[in-house]
């Protein structure tokens, strides 16, 4: 296939993907081409007769398998955000073939005796050198023959299990959607959001991919309530034997590796190291927050005049914050445009911060005719990268929200960054798109990591941009959260759509004294998901969950043991839905849930530095970007951070902002 669009490098602007070229049967032939490729520059590697050096080792991994990069990231970028069936069977069959290609490399011994030989006295490479070496260790490079051949099972098996929790749960979320008939049972929802479900007489709420959705807050059926909240715990029921069968294997994953839990295995080379230090951390949040939910609870129950189920927490939930705030998330709906969010709120902030500029490519593409194209130009001109934005929900994207690089900035290859930024906003069938606030919130914490993207100036793809700690990735999108509130900024963007007229203070007065509430339930409910995570990966080798139903008595279990067990606030995620930790098969945010937290720690901090220093301002932009969003990962992240903050971070901050500090 000549004409391949993955075989040579993308003639536009950023090397840009040209996605208008690209079409399904071109994935299969270039994931092929790609795999046998990089094969090829690796035996050209390991056969090299001269001694091993960075150059011609390192670097030269580092230079392999450009067609096969191209064609996953474009792949993988589009089965997340517009999957067809035609993408859905490519994934199913390329899945376990790459998780393969990838362990005939990394198990390649004398591709690794070849690494062990490299030296280098340059910084920059002694620190990717020590990367690719702990990399082939942590891959089974040391196993015998023996344990290499069931490593490569076992990873094969979760490659193929992943796919299908990943595919289960994208079908479940219209298949699990709520259906209504009677127009009556959705009072409360506005009209724009019941023209936006209404489907061939009938309407559809899809689901998000959280416990808890949107419309709970709003509907005033209680029946209708319970039905929806129902259909989202109970979703894609197979998905339990799958996640518990993937536990099972990589809890024998690590026993081969060496390490007593995945858990273990997962927090080695994260920023916490061990599993004490993360249980240390959740311990001291458990009891406080707990106690706070259960204050909430009682409020909550005595506005509703009866006791509440968890469908109707996020309802009565409104209902006390209007009482004792006179405050209603739903009035701040018309200031919050998303066009102006994003050019005036999420872009405004950055030039201010950073002063960077945007400008739309209007004769740019991406995959979906949703997505926007921006140029991004440094603060002196410069071109920086591109930026794209995918704002809208569909049946063919996975739920939640998240940011990929579409290409890495290196000066290896000479390439700035192309970055994108995907939210699940529910799209109007007419109109203006009105946001939530929670949805602004979103809009700038996944810019952070565009930011953390776009900044980038590393020499080495490997450690380019995101490309850090698990554990520290989500801090600098959620620093750049901070932003979504303050005064200049939400006075440029909160305003009305069809006045123009800004929010009023009284009513930002109102929201802000409402901040902590409803703060015990929000850390419940993430924390009752981090210690699920926790203790389905600290399981051993040997202590198997067999079926769908031990799987759900073994979520119960945990939930109890943590503490953490609170009937009216179920986890953020429950096993079925926990994509984050089972959609990839050997890692994804696996034991790393509790990373936002843990970053959370990190960013608390942050905010307070901004504060005490000025807040916003090009001084303290420029400071956090050159001692943090452009190194990567090619320093040690926690070095990064105290060359920012003068210091070790201190959780203090933290228990501060989320009301558990007594």
């Amino acid at each position: 296939m000549t004409d391949n669009p993955f075989f040579t490098p993308s003639e536009l602007p950023y090397g840009l993907p040209p996605f208008a070229l690209v079409r399904e049967e071109h994935y299969l032939p270039a994931f092929e081409r790609g795999m046998a490729d990089q094969l090829r520059e690796v035996r050209e590697i390991t056969e090299n007769p001269e001694p091993a050096t960075f150059a011609n080792t390192i670097e030269a991994l580092e230079r392999s398998g450009r067609i096969l990069h191209r064609t996953v990231t474009v792949f993988f970028s589009v089965s997340a955000s517009d999957a067809t069936d035609g993408i859905r069977e490519i994934e199913t069959e390329v899945s376990p073939r790459l998780t393969q290609h990838a362990d005939s490399i990394r198990l390649d011994r004398s591709l690794y005796a070849r690494i062990k030989q490299v030296a280098t006295d340059d910084a920059e490479e002694a620190w990717l050198l020590e990367k690719y070496r702990v990399d082939f260790v942590r891959a089974g490079a040391d196993l015998s023959e023996t344990d290499q051949e069931r490593l490569r099972e076992l990873n094969e098996e979760l490659s193929r299990l992943a796919t299908t929790f990943s595919q289960n749960l994208l079908t479940a979320s219209t298949d699990s959607a709520l259906v209504v008939e009677d127009i009556r049972l959705l009072d409360g929802l506005s009209e724009s959001t019941i023209k936006a479900i209404e489907k061939d007489g009938s309407y559809v709420l899809t689901l998000f991919n959280h416990t808890n959705q949107p419309a709970l807050a709003e509907l005033t059926d209680r029946e209708t309530r319970r039905r929806l909240y129902e259909l989202s715990t109970g979703r894609a029921p197979e998905n339990f034997e799958l996640a518990a069968r993937m536990a099972t294997l990589r809890a024998e994953r690590a026993a081969l590796l060496g390490y007593p839990s995945h858990a273990a295995y997962s927090v080695a080379d994260q920023t916490a190291k061990t599993t004490d230090a993360v249980e240390e951390m959740l311990g001291k949040l458990v009891g406080p927050a707990v106690a706070n939910a259960r204050r909430e609870a009682e409020a909550l129950s005595e506005q509703a005049g009866f006791p509440i189920e968890p469908w109707d927490w996020s309802f009565y939930a409104e209902r006390v914050r209007k009482a004792r705030y006179d405050f209603d998330g739903a009035d701040l709906r018309p200031y919050f445009e998303l066009d102006r969010v994003l050019r005036d709120g999420v872009f405004h902030a950055a030039g201010e911060l950073y002063g960077v500029v945007f400008s739309e490519r209007d004769d740019l593409a991406g995959y979906h005719p949703d997505v926007r194209v921006f140029e991004v130009f440094d603060a002196d001109g410069s071109p920086l990268g591109l930026f794209l934005f995918d704002p809208y929900a569909r049946p063919t994207k996975r739920g939640g929200a998240w940011m990929n690089n579409l290409v890495d900035q290196s000066h290896l290859f000479d390439e700035r960054p192309v970055v994108m930024n995907n939210l699940n906003i529910t799209k109007p069938a007419e109109g203006p798109t009105l946001l939530t606030f929670d949805e602004v919130n979103t809009a700038f914490h996944e810019f952070g990591h565009a930011l953390h993207g776009l900044f980038s100036d590393v020499r080495f793809p490997r450690v380019s941009g995101t490309a850090v700690p698990r554990d520290f990735v989500e801090y600098p999108s959620q620093v750049n959260e901070m932003w979504a509130t303050w005064p200049s900024i939400l006075a440029n963007f909160a305003r009305h759509h069809e006045t123009g007229e800004p929010v009023p203070a009284e009513l930002l007065e109102k929201m802000r004294a409402a901040e902590k509430f409803n703060q015990g339930f929000s850390t419940v409910e993430y924390l009752a998901a981090a210690l699920l995570d926790w203790s389905w990966h600290k399981l051993a080798a040997g202590e198997p969950v067999r079926n769908a139903a031990d799987a759900e008595a073994f979520e119960n279990a945990a939930l109890e043991r943590a503490g953490i067990a609170f009937d009216l606030v179920r986890p953020r995620y429950r096993t079925n839905y926990f994509a984050h930790i089972f959609f990839s098969g050997v890692g994804g945010y696996s034991a790393g849930y509790y990373s936002y937290i843990w970053s959370e720690v990190l960013d608390a901090e942050s905010v307070d530095w901004f504060k005490e220093n000025g807040g916003l301002g090009r001084g303290n932009g420029d400071h956090f970007r050159s001692t943090l969003l452009s190194v990567g990962g090619s320093r040690d992240v926690m070095d990064a951070f105290r060359d920012f903050r003068g210091r070790d971070p201190r959780i203090e901050p933290l228990l501060k902002r989320r009301g558990l500090l007594t």
